[in-house]
């Protein structure tokens, strides 16, 4: 039994690479990297975070591609994603807010899929995306005090604290980077991590049959 279990298992992965490596797998992952590279310009201020924190939904389609041809695929769809950002905007950081987004990116992700893939169901896909906020916002709240913050600091010239001001603008509050963190940057992964998640589970069922060989049941 455990021979036999252990051959479905690798079939199982198997098949999944055929997938990902498909003319069609990879066709699908162009075609949502594209759309997530054009999400990415159309972002909207939050009313508690300063105005250099915007949301956007280019997350979405990296999830859906989770979703449909599993966490690797998002992976990849994530990166093109910030590669072409990377290459047709430029950075102003030297590619460290370009990193970081990556990986807060895939901080959501691929903990929803992973579950996901567990068992493809509505309630997995939604206890999927329950893990994958609750770890997007803690590596988000990381990345933010200890590299992106940092960084912007040092690019833009100006301190700290200076950053730190414009939240206290927004939400009088917030005092110190713990204030800034747990109050701006924390509540702003939230919010965007459950209207990722939101959007995703609204529009996947519609959008899988296009997704031909990859219809699972969310």
């Amino acid at each position: 039994m455990n021979v036999m279990n252990a051959t479905r298992i690798s079939n199982k992965v198997e098949n999944k690479k055929v997938k990902l490596l498909s003319a069609r797998g990879m066709t699908v992952i162009s075609v949502l990297s594209a759309i997530s590279f054009v999400l990415m310009f159309f972002d909207v201020p939050l009313w508690f975070a300063p105005s250099f924190y915007q949301i956007d939904f280019s997350d979405v389609p990296v999830l859906v591609g989770a979703f449909a041809l599993g966490p690797m695929a998002g992976v990849i769809i994530e990166l093109i994603k910030i590669l072409l950002n990377l290459l047709l905007q430029g950075t102003d950081t030297a590619g460290v807010g370009e990193i970081a987004n990556f990986i807060i990116g895939c901080a959501l992700v691929v903990p929803s899929a992973l579950v996901y893939h567990t068992n493809r169901t509505r309630k997995t896909a939604i206890y999927g995306m329950i893990t994958g906020t609750i770890v997007f916002v803690g590596i988000g709240c990381l990345l933010n005090a200890f590299v992106l913050l940092p960084t912007y600091a040092k690019v833009f010239g100006m301190p700290m604290e200076a950053l730190i001001e414009m939240g206290t603008k927004v939400n009088p509050n917030i005092k110190g980077l713990g204030g800034f963190i747990f109050m701006a940057v924390a509540p702003f992964n939230l919010v965007k991590g459950v209207a990722v998640s939101l959007i995703t589970i609204l529009i996947y069922k519609r959008i899988s049959p296009l997704i031909k060989g990859y219809h699972y049941n969310v």
